[in-house]
């Protein structure tokens, strides 16, 4: 009777397995001593997809034919289309967790430049609403998404991964990120 425990399923020969031990990939080693290293390895992650997304998203504009347009840009761009509503600036500021104001209100400025949206005055608010170009190029920009990423994404409809409980972890850990940013402000 054999008591050595059976290898543990990695996707790797037993060799390879045993070989070497699973190096974290972080972008600081300071920060991955002790308990932390799991959650440095996932912050370099989200770093990189962060990164990723941003590039994506701003070339995606550009093959639509609007260059020159920042992340800001784009994120305000698509969230004044969402579901056709007309928005406050912070109320989009607050929907896309930018905490500067003048961040968000550059970016209203340069896409009433580009002629994408269109104010109106409603007592002391201003309200933000995409206009028929702006409405086409988010359209165009959905289309282009389509095409590339999503059909990149789902493939053959075989993959194991749920992106709504990604999504629904990212957000929960978005929450315990502005805990500890409030938590750090007053020390």
């Amino acid at each position: 009777m054999s008591t050595t425990k059976p290898a543990k399923k990695t996707g790797l020969s037993p060799a390879a397995s045993s070989a070497t031990p699973r190096v974290p990939i972080v972008s600081s080693s300071h920060l991955a001593e002790g308990r932390s290293s799991e959650l440095s390895e996932f912050e370099f992650g989200m770093i990189i997809a962060s990164n990723a997304f941003n590039r994506w998203a701003v070339r995606c504009m550009a093959a639509v034919g609007m260059k020159d347009m920042t992340i800001t840009d784009v994120l305000v761009l698509h969230h004044i289309n969402h579901r056709a509503r007309e928005k406050k600036l912070a109320d989009i500021a607050f929907i896309l967790n930018i905490e500067d104001t003048h961040i968000v209100n550059y970016s209203l400025k340069k896409l009433q430049a580009l002629k994408l949206v269109q104010t109106e005055k409603r007592g002391k608010e201003i309200l933000y609403s995409t206009n028929e170009a702006g409405r086409d190029v988010c359209q165009r920009y959905s289309e282009i998404r389509e095409q590339v990423l999503v059909s990149a994404l789902t493939g053959d409809g075989t993959e194991s991964f749920e992106l709504s409980e990604l999504a629904r972890f990212l957000r929960v850990l978005s929450g315990l990120y502005e805990q500890a940013a409030r938590a750090a402000t007053s020390l």
